[in-house]
């Protein structure tokens, strides 16, 4: 059998699976957004800047070599050769992705009391001093017309660069165009925090911050980071850079869903951070989230345990 060359298998390395899906299983590749695609076969599986990551199962790479070996179980050998093969056939351009073009963050239209909006927080078991608390310091709004709910998230010199916004009376949930998701909704007391506790939406960040309340310790000296949804890449881009902003930090916890996505992440995310941090995975004992676990609690007048 004729043994494959080591520029045989440069070449086969040198292909991304973007453009290997595009040119060669075309029918396997779905857009999401943006840049980021997934598989029709694993809707787990992204594909984001040139590097793919399939988050139910803990794994990702590069190359297509690597997602041919990883996720299709195909034989080096036999990879390397369906890649060359193809190449053979046709010299494929490699996809770039145009970068989207970054636009302004804006803050939409709010209304000057937002009385909805603090009224459904505390309806989801939100204690009304914390969401009263984010309202007087600008972290949470009202916006105009349909009334949603808007967390907004600022940089380190207080400028205000992201917005969640989440129906109140729907299903509906999105980020404000021009958002910077480095800069997700955040809650930071301590001047240089040591730990940071983590969560995929800002109901979740909330809710638990209620439990430390109920718990009967002082919820404003912990610190709370929302990501604002999970993303595609091995480290969210909230956690990369919160983590440059705050290089004190030792301890992570994350408390991300109890969901294939969220226990997937939380997976990632501890295998490329240790052992530069202590990170530790605390996903809320019952529910989805910690916003379904504290509304499955008993009565506020009665001591919850906040899950460390």
């Amino acid at each position: 059998m004729q043994q494959i060359s080591k520029e045989d298998i440069r070449r086969a390395r040198e292909m991304d699976l973007l453009t290997y899906l595009t040119y060669y299983d075309p029918g396997n590749l779905k857009h999401v957004s943006g840049n980021v695609f997934s598989t029709v076969e694993h809707d787990s599986l992204i594909i984001n800047n040139g590097k793919w990551c399939w988050f139910s199962q803990g794994i990702g790479g590069r190359s297509a070599l690597d997602y041919l070996i990883k996720v299709k179980n195909i034989p080096f050998r036999e990879a390397v050769e369906r890649i060359i093969g193809n190449i053979s056939e046709y010299r494929p351009q490699a996809i770039v992705t145009p970068l989207v073009s970054e636009k302004e963050f804006v803050m939409p239209e709010v209304i000057a009391n937002p009385k909805r909006a603090a009224k459904y927080l505390i309806e989801r078991g939100i204690d009304p001093e914390i969401v009263n608390w984010c309202i007087e310091h600008k972290l949470i709004y009202e916006t105009t017309g349909y009334g949603n709910v808007l967390f907004v998230g600022y940089d380190m010199q207080g400028s205000p660069k992201y917005g969640a916004v989440r129906s109140i009376t729907g299903d509906f949930k999105g980020d404000v165009k021009g958002s910077d998701k480095r800069f997700a909704f955040r809650l930071v007391r301590a001047d240089s925090p040591r730990k940071v506790h983590v969560f995929e939406a800002v109901p979740d960040l909330l809710s638990y911050a209620t439990l430390v309340k109920l718990n009967g310790e002082n919820w404003r000296k912990e610190t709370y980071l929302s990501l604002g949804g999970i993303g595609g890449s091995s480290i969210p881009k909230a956690l990369e850079q919160f983590l440059q902003d705050y290089p004190d930090i030792s301890h992570i916890y994350l408390h991300l869903d109890n969901d294939e996505p969220g226990r997937a992440a939380s997976k990632h995310i501890i295998e490329t951070l240790k052992p530069k941090y202590v990170v530790k995975d605390s996903p809320p004992p019952e529910g989805k989230d910690y916003n379904d676990y504290l509304r499955m609690q008993k009565p506020k007048t009665k001591k919850q345990e906040a899950i460390r």
